[in-house]
């Protein structure tokens, strides 16, 4: 299994959903920078379960450092995070050891690991492994700050409600970072979790868009090809469960505009190179071009729903039925939105520290 992502600063996650313990390792940061445990736990508040939105599933998600910190710095060393399973109920999956979920991993996991995998709770496929990236992540947001880069992610849509555009980009992302239902205009996060409510009250779940924006990313940052900034982001974003596609600036809007829209003019002003537009998300030739980096992630809706569903049975084949029970997200997007930051800022600090040195990251 491959679960470890990046080259000068890497994160492995482990563990799964029913077991005893997940959590990460965060490698090849640079030594000094401060580790602020009451960060790390905002940070972690901001994924967990809150109020009808969510699971039942209560977590307390306390994160425990047990390498790579020392007198509350990084030490240059891996840092593990060790976060303990506690609220399980893992009798809720007994019937779907032989039926797949339609929407889950479970088919594809049997096929590959030949029934041996932790079926409970989706097991090592299960969203519950995020929370390991969001303590890592935490400790990267905090490097990238350092540097005066900020990363900031809004619910876009949801349930078919869609939120406003950035507008002012410091003000919108120092006003995201401490929102537990992260969305710009306050009318339309009613109406979203309206919608959320809605569909847990028929069974059912539903999906949305976040939109992400990194400021202070210097110019000339990534690679040609096949390590483009793009890719390795869309690379990392792709692993958060439930994200089906990702689109930078105007993303396949621009596939119905003419060159002459969809071009972004150069202009000097006060010795700063700038844009009147920003339709390629701040990335040129797969490389940073110092505007800020904007880009969407899809997020499908929850696949488990309370609907009876058609099915196979994974041991003889034969077509069955389920009917999911437990508890289940009505909607995933506004917990996923603190998973985006996270991701952003791993492949951020790991690009950064590639093109200056690892020992840039330190403030």
């Amino acid at each position: 299994m491959k679960n470890t992502f990046g080259s000068s600063v890497s994160v492995t996650v482990f563990g799964e959903s029913h077991g005893a313990a997940i959590g990460a390792v965060l490698d090849g940061i640079a030594p000094g920078i401060p580790v602020d445990e009451d960060f790390i736990a905002h940070q972690m508040k901001l994924r967990q379960s809150v109020g009808v939105l969510s699971t039942a599933r209560r977590e307390a998600d306390s994160v425990r450092i047990v390498s790579g910190v020392f007198g509350g710095r990084t030490t240059g060393t891996p840092i593990t995070f060790i976060i303990e399973n506690q609220d399980t109920r893992s009798k809720d999956y007994g019937e779907l050891a032989y039926k797949a979920r339609p929407g889950h991993a479970d088919f594809s996991a049997q096929m590959k690991y030949h029934g041996f995998q932790d079926f409970r709770g989706g097991g090592h496929f299960s969203g519950r492994i995020t929370a390991g990236i969001v303590a890592a992540g935490a400790v990267a947001i905090s490097a990238l700050r350092g540097k005066d880069i900020k990363i900031g992610t809004h619910i876009l849509s949801c349930g078919g409600v869609y939120d406003r555009p950035f507008n002012d980009l410091n003000a919108d992302t120092d006003r995201l970072s401490d929102m537990e239902f992260a969305v710009l205009d306050d009318d339309r996060a009613v109406k979203m979790q309206a919608a959320i409510t809605a569909a847990k009250e028929d069974g059912d779940s539903v999906g949305g868009r976040l939109e992400t924006a990194v400021t202070g990313v210097p110019a000339g940052v990534g690679e040609p090809w096949f390590d483009t900034l793009e890719s390795v982001l869309a690379h990392a974003l792709f692993s958060i469960p439930a994200v089906k596609g990702v689109e930078f600036g105007a993303g396949f809007a621009a596939a119905d505009m003419l060159g002459s829209q969809c071009n972004d003019c150069f202009r000097n002003e006060n010795n700063s190179v700038t844009a009147a537009t920003n339709n390629n998300g701040g990335i040129l030739g797969g490389i940073t071009t110092g505007l800020p980096i904007l880009f969407r992630t899809a997020v499908k809706p929850t696949p488990s729903i309370f609907k009876e569903q058609q099915t196979i049975d994974l041991n003889s084949l034969d077509n069955t039925t389920l009917q999911i029970k437990g508890r289940h997200d009505p909607a995933i997007v506004h917990r996923a939105r603190v998973v985006a930051d996270s991701v952003t800022a791993l492949v951020l600090c790991d690009q950064l520290a590639m093109r200056f040195g690892t020992d840039w990251l330190k403030a």
